[in-house]
């Protein structure tokens, strides 16, 4: 909008014309979120809608950070324990012991780890009987799994 308002003109008329012009060029079509209805429309308002939004798209953690790594190592548990080969399992748990290892020479601030590193040798056993236990499934009854 580079064009002022003209005397005699109210406010009102002037700015409905402008959008309608920008409207009828295509200007507004091309925006995030074009034709979708508004995000927590419905939702009670909130002051800090706009902190909220910022620290979810970047990504931030309100956790203490020994709840985080409590957090992370409970993930990494689950993400070796469904992973598809000893390798990835492996990569789960040894990321997250040395994070573990780093934690327990200097404990971070707030509540106590209550953490050990993991038993990769353990978790791989585990982990292969579970393979184990799901092949037979997977060959069911006459098969060549568990009858």
């Amino acid at each position: 909008m580079t064009e002022r308002k003209p005397p005699g003109v109210s406010f009102e008329s002037f700015v409905d014309r402008q959008i309608r012009e920008a409207a009828a060029r295509g200007d507004f079509e091309d925006l995030p979120g074009y034709g979708k209805p508004l995000a927590s429309l419905d939702a009670p308002y909130d002051e800090l809608w706009w902190v909220k939004g910022k620290l979810h798209r970047e990504g931030f953690a309100v956790l203490p950070p020994a709840l985080a790594l409590r957090k992370e190592a409970e993930d990494a548990l689950a993400a070796a324990l469904a992973a598809r080969s000893e390798r990835q399992v492996r990569a789960a748990l040894t990321a997250v012991n040395e994070k573990i290892r780093a934690a327990l020479r200097m404990p971070p601030p707030g509540p106590p780890l209550n953490l050990t590193e993991f038993d990769v040798e353990a978790v791989l056993r585990t982990w292969r009987e579970g393979r184990k236990r799901d092949d037979g499934r997977a060959a069911g009854p006459g098969g060549s799994g568990t009858p």
